[in-house]
Parts: structure tokens; sequence; C-alpha cells
């Protein structure tokens, strides 16, 4: 396949600005190497070299379990141990990391994502999994019903959403702010949605966010989006909801 299709098709766990928070309050430094063509093709020879003595000063190195560098792929863990005396830094790497016996992978957790099962995924992280993205205005519907939802459109277009659902949430605000909610993914089939959206509403929260970035961390699936007979159902169903997503976070907490 061409890459162009592959990179239609990649969805990121974690983006570029989501990891640097993530990092941000365990390492002293982040250093970030743009992966052009010309890097591609450096050998690992040329990586430890180039890279990690001379431009880094490595004094030790971390690696990953089965990790590989370098022009296709040459570099690995025994390639590095063998020749530790002449790149002048201690080396160790991380063993395969096992949660009851499965071994994780990013392959792992994006399965549980696209099933709904955050819970999984949150095992696997050891950390919920979140989107951030502005909130735009929408249709003002939940706000009809009762339930007000702030509409987010994500930072990142290849971020993965999580599959179609209601979801059991926790939502920071620009002012760092925690608040619980719940969050629908799918495309409003009571009222004929023709787009997918992504609405949470936010529990005991009147402020005007709109226009500002905010956070939203799954906790767990409460059901699946569906079709009611009318609208009244349907708010029926949103106000059995709420309960169930204050249960579902007290338990989680």
């Amino acid at each position: 396949r061409r890459s162009s299709d592959l990179e239609k098709d990649l969805k990121l766990l974690s983006t570029l600005e989501e990891k640097q928070r993530i990092l941000q309050n365990d390492i002293d430094h982040l250093i970030i190497i743009n992966f052009s063509k010309e890097f591609a093709q450096l050998s690992s020879e040329d990586f430890i070299k180039d890279i990690l003595v001379e431009k880094i000063g490595t004094k030790k190195l971390v690696i990953g379990y089965n990790h590989r560098f370098g022009k296709n792929r040459e570099g690995d863990f025994e390639h590095l141990k063998a020749n530790a005396a002449v790149y002048g830094f201690e080396i160790e790497e991380i063993p395969r990391q096992v949660i009851d016996n499965i071994a994780i992978s990013s392959t792992k957790i994006r399965k549980a994502l696209l099933a709904g099962d955050v819970k999984t995924a949150r095992h696997y992280l050891d950390r919920p999994y979140s989107i951030t993205g502005k909130v735009v205005r929408g249709d003002h519907l939940g706000r009809k019903l009762g339930f007000p939802t702030a509409n987010i459109q994500l930072d990142e277009v290849t971020k993965l959403i999580p599959a179609d659902g209601v979801y059991a949430v926790r939502v920071e605000t620009h002012k760092k702010l925690n608040h619980d909610g719940m969050m629908n993914i799918g495309h409003k089939p009571t009222v004929s949605g023709v787009n997918k959206t992504l609405e949470v509403n936010i529990f005991d929260f009147n402020n005007d966010i709109y226009g500002e970035q905010i956070t939203i961390s799954f906790i767990e699936r409460i059901r699946e989006e569906r079709k009611f007979s009318d609208v009244d159902k349907l708010k029926e169903q949103l106000v059995k909801d709420k309960a169930e997503a204050l249960k579902r976070m007290e338990h989680s907490a």
C-alpha cells in the first residue's frame, strides 16, 4: 500500500502534545527528532555515533523490549550490548510488560477502544484513555432536553476515537479543574443525525466554554448508542445514564 493510504488509516493513541504532557512531570529534557528521509537512511552505527554520543552525550541508554533502530531496522539490543565498550555508555533493556499474563501492545489497546472497552484500555495504559479538543457550537438539542452538551472538535484528526456509545467521563477544563460527566459518541439516531459527533454533558456545570480546549478522560462505557421512539424516551434514558455514570465513577475512584 502507498504510504499516503497508511497515513490515512493511522489512528494515534497519543498525539505528540499528549505525550509531552504525560512526560512533563517525569523527565527534565525531551528531545524530538524529525523523522525525515535523511534521518531514516541513518545506519544504526551512525545513529549511535552521531546522535546518541556526539549530539546527546548519552551515558546510559534504556531501550524498549524488541526495539530496533537504524536503516532497515538493523540495530537491536544485542547489537548494542555486544559493542557497549565501544559506544561508551551503559545499556538496559525494558522487559516485555505483562498484565494478567497478557502481553501489552498498542494493537490490543486499539482493539479494546474500538470495541468501546475503555476499562480494559485503562488497565493496559495504567491511566484513563483521553481525547482533547475545542468546544464548538452544536444544535443545542441537549439543552432543550435538560442535558446541555459541549460539542468537541478534536485537535488531531488521526486521534483514535472509541466506539460509538455513552461513556462515564471526567472532564478537565482550562483551569485544570476536573468535573464528572457523560459523553455520547455517535450519530444521534433519535433525531436523525447524519454526521458523527462527540458531545459531553458536564455535570453541575454552567460556564461558557465555547472556543476553549478541554480534555475528556474515559472511565467506563455505559451503553451502546441506540434509537429511541421519541425525544421524551431519550430524555428518560439520559436521566438513567447520568445516575449510572455517577455510580461507575464512584466505583472507579
